[in-house]
């Protein structure tokens, strides 16, 4: 008899990834669809089982071929239950039943876990993490996430909060966060806090600088625009990136210092800044952390991108492989 295959997906706010893999972790099939966010989200989760029965009709593949589906979601995620709640890019306000519905619509069974925590255990299975048993993760986007996995384990916490690494304080008189309190690594780190602290340092800023004058002229501006002028040694654009690294520098070390990882792994759209931002978190990291931690908790960067989350969710769906 084949073995079994794997469904993951990633829902993210724009689209739904989705792909079929192997026991082992490798992709056989990719597709996406649009996030249809009318109408409170109701149409989400009906999308999902549509797209997944038809993409089994065109590949020629019945129910009893798959082990299990395993998904990652934004929002409250109830692993027991298989329910989400509070997914506001979601547009889900109330309780979704994700796993009863899914299961009902596809006849396979349904796992579901946080998007963070989900994109942590595909770069730990497939990439950075190399496998390892000890694997922190974080995701420098919109917002900060993170998840980890300690001795094995995906930590979830008595509140399933654990690997909330974008809300460890790293400046207590900081900026305000969107949770309530103040100097979340969140506020300066993520893209829209990387913007946030060019604009306040272009303010005290009196020498020339191309990001400055952009600043001063009103242009729309990214973190990615602010790490290309640092690489072209824009000296206002260098000092925001040194500032954002030593923040990173200090929460990560923290993480290390807390739990001494194999590999402290960075991943989302800042981390396309590559090694030009590793190696100036890295520097920091080096400053925060104790010898032992220093010597044994690696960073490294992403290598899976936008395949880490319908990679991770796979490995949710793994536990139904009999």
């Amino acid at each position: 008899m084949d073995e079994k295959k794997l469904i993951g997906v990633d829902l993210g706010g724009t689209t739904i990834k989705f792909a079929i893999l192997t026991t082992t972790g490798d992709i056989q099939q990719r597709w996406s669809v649009d996030t249809n966010i009318l109408d409170e989200g109701s149409h989400i989760i009906p999308d999902i089982i549509d797209s997944i029965n038809h993409h089994l009709d065109l590949f020629e593949m019945s129910a009893d071929q798959f082990a299990g589906i395993g998904m990652g979601s934004p929002g409250t995620v109830d692993r027991k239950a298989g329910t989400v709640i509070g997914a506001f890019n979601l547009n889900w306000k109330t309780l979704q039943q994700a796993k009863r519905e899914i299961e009902k619509g596809t006849g396979i069974a349904f796992a579901i876990d946080n998007d963070a925590n989900v994109a942590a255990l595909g770069e730990r299975w497939k990439g950075a993490g190399e496998n390892d048993a000890n694997v922190a993760f974080v995701t420098l986007g919109t917002g900060v996430g993170g998840g980890i996995i300690a001795d094995g384990h995906l930590l979830h916490g008595v509140a399933g909060s654990a690997g909330e690494i974008g809300h460890i304080t790293i400046d207590p008189d900081g900026y305000l966060c969107n949770c309530g309190k103040r100097g979340c690594l969140e506020t300066v780190a993520s893209a829209t806090g990387v913007v946030r602290v060019a604009r306040d340092m272009a303010e005290e800023y009196a020498g020339t600088s191309s990001l400055k004058q952009k600043l001063d002229d009103g242009d729309e501006i990214s973190s990615k625009i602010v790490f290309d002028l640092a690489k072209a040694n824009d000296p206002l654009a260098l000092i925001v990136v040194d500032k954002v690294s030593r923040y990173l520098g200090l929460a990560l070390g923290n993480v290390a210092n807390t739990l001494n990882p194999s590999y402290i792994v960075i991943g989302g759209g800042v981390s396309a800044a590559g090694k030009f931002l590793l190696d100036r978190v890295q520097k920091y990291f080096n400053l925060y952390t104790f010898p032992q931690v220093r010597e044994t908790s690696v960073l490294k960067l992403a290598e899976l991108g936008n395949e880490a989350g319908v990679i991770g969710a796979a490995s949710l769906a793994s536990q139904f492989v009999k």
